[in-house]
């Protein structure tokens, strides 16, 4: 179990085409890798529920509201498909910021618990600015 200080402070991943609609398919939102230094990025939800979330708000850099919902599928154990975890809710902000594959989208929280979003081009990424390198299409930790 971790506690809001072991909890990271960002975490990115590398959209695929999947991510953004571009496929054209239907997805509900982000797959979530069950990797417990990922989820605890999120706030904890109760596993005992049928399909709990958390419906949170995230600011980006011109301070525009975004509410994203951060949910466990766990139907499968009631004659459901899924068992997995999703951020949801997320298609306005990639549209409007005209996200595609290949651009890095990043979470961050700050000391009080806050979410703010954010994303890198495509174009941008590699080693950006604060030095850290950026591979593949994975959810990762970012240290600072």
């Amino acid at each position: 179990m971790t506690t809001g200080r072991d909890r990271p402070q960002s975490i990115s991943k590398i959209l695929s085409a999947n991510d953004t609609g571009e496929t054209g398919g239907h997805q509900a939102g982000i797959l979530v890798p069950r990797q417990e230094a990922i989820l605890s990025f999120f706030p904890p939800v109760d596993r005992s529920e049928r399909n709990p979330r958390h419906h949170l708000v995230f600011r980006d850099a011109q301070d525009q509201r975004w509410e994203f919902a951060f949910i466990y599928y766990n139907n499968l154990f009631s004659g459901g498909t899924r068992n997995e975890y999703r951020l949801t809710r997320m298609t306005p902000y990639i549209r409007e910021s005209g996200l595609v594959a290949g651009d890095e989208l990043i979470l961050e929280r700050d000391d009080g618990g806050r979410f703010s979003v954010r994303y890198v081009r495509a174009r941008q990424s590699g080693r950006g600015a604060d030095g850290v390198l950026r591979l593949g299409s994975a959810w990762k930790i970012i240290n600072i």
